[in-house]
């Protein structure tokens, strides 16, 4: 039975990556190219979000691969997952994303010149930063493709074994609070790792990023391997994790602005992170499974779109921002021009080009119309 409300998940957390990478260029934090101005407080709820927009997605990720071994076998997942995840990488890493790295050239001084100059001639001069080559806003991809390839062969096992690891965890996510035992490796990835490897994205050397999002992404896999126990949990705990989730952002935030950093300290903020973070994820999936899962025409629209929309759109946006950011325009109207720009221009390539031509489908990550298969 396809669940509509994952459907929906990815969805919104993908249109929610848009508009988050149009606050990067307002934040203080570093991103490819900055506005002349800087909002301060636009990093709160540019943290807020931060925090698990990646983390569910990895989290649906690994739910989805639950769907996708129900009626493949592992060779021909694995196959199919290098096809659509390497192949657009590859393609987005020779097309989309050198665009982003160009203008960022220009920003810094290091290149002059037209477009077609810097593709010619340094594009695919080195590794990012100190070369060009990147695969930027796609790390996403090749990461998911890692995952899937080291865990497909014990997803396989759990998925065709009715296992006592299953069991264990049907029967502890059905006591009060037991569905936050899972916060416990979180707890140390975040704590013991990420001090001594910061992220990078890079996949070689990320190893506190690879190992939180590849723990998030096993929980996917098995917190749908449960079957109804897992629903049935959620609803009757979102309320106390939205609780959760409100007093581990806050907690944070008195944090950052009250106490100096120390080993205390650090404990207790990794503590709050990560409560906060699978809070906040359990309450979207009680959510979305209480008032999404319903199918409709454009969720059938938007779930094919969703993919090309996020290899197209980080270019759109560092573009737009390019023209934008020494222009005295203010917040409000510069920000409208970068979502409503973004969007259209990622809606107008997907739904004009894309779209009508076959050829570019697999390109781009997209897979013929099933109504009845599972989001994967």
């Amino acid at each position: 039975m396809r669940r509509y409300d994952l459907d929906w998940l990815r969805v919104i957390v993908f249109a929610l990556l848009i508009f988050y990478h149009v606050g990067m260029f307002f934040v203080p934090w570093g991103w490819h190219v900055k506005n002349n101005v800087i909002y301060d407080w636009l990093r709160w709820p540019m943290s807020f979000l931060n925090q698990w927009r990646l983390p569910i997605l990895f989290v649906i990720s690994g739910m989805g691969t639950y769907y996708a071994l129900g009626k493949r076998s592992m060779g021909k997942f694995m196959w199919e997952r290098f096809l659509r995840l390497g192949i657009p990488l590859v393609v987005g890493m020779i097309l989309i994303v050198p665009p982003q790295v160009y203008f960022e050239r220009l920003v810094d001084g290091s290149f002059t010149g037209s477009y077609w100059k810097y593709f010619t001639t340094i594009a695919f001069d080195g590794i990012y930063p100190e070369g060009n080559y990147s695969w930027h806003h796609l790390w996403f991809l090749p990461y998911l493709l890692v995952f899937s390839l080291i865990l497909a062969p014990l997803f396989v096992y759990l998925r065709k074994h009715n296992t006592r690891f299953i069991d264990w965890v049907k029967r502890l996510i059905q006591r009060t609070w037991g569905i936050y035992i899972f916060v416990i490796p979180l707890y140390f990835a975040e704590s013991l790792v990420e001090p001594f490897f910061p992220i990078t994205h890079a996949l070689v050397d990320d190893w506190f990023n690879f190992t939180f999002s590849i723990i998030l992404f096993f929980y996917g896999f098995v917190m749908i391997a449960t079957g109804d126990v897992f629903w049935q949990t959620i609803s009757k705990i979102k309320y106390k994790a939205l609780i959760l989730g409100i007093i581990g952002f806050s907690g944070q935030a008195i944090i950052w602005l009250f106490f100096e950093d120390g080993y205390i300290i650090h404990f207790t903020e990794a503590l709050l992170k990560v409560v906060n973070i699978w809070s906040w994820i359990l309450v979207l999936f009680a959510f979305a499974a209480k008032y999404l899962n319903k199918p409709s025409s454009g969720l059938a629209y938007a779930n094919r779109a969703v993919y090309p929309f996020y290899i197209l759109h980080q270019t759109i946006t560092v573009g737009i921002a390019y023209y934008l950011m020494n222009l005295d325009w203010g917040l409000f109207p510069k920000a409208m021009i970068l979502i409503v720009g973004t969007f259209g221009i990622s809606w107008l390539i997907y739904d004009l080009i894309i779209l009508r031509i076959p050829l570019l489908h697999p390109l781009f990550g997209l897979k013929g119309k099933n109504k009845k298969k599972p989001a994967d």
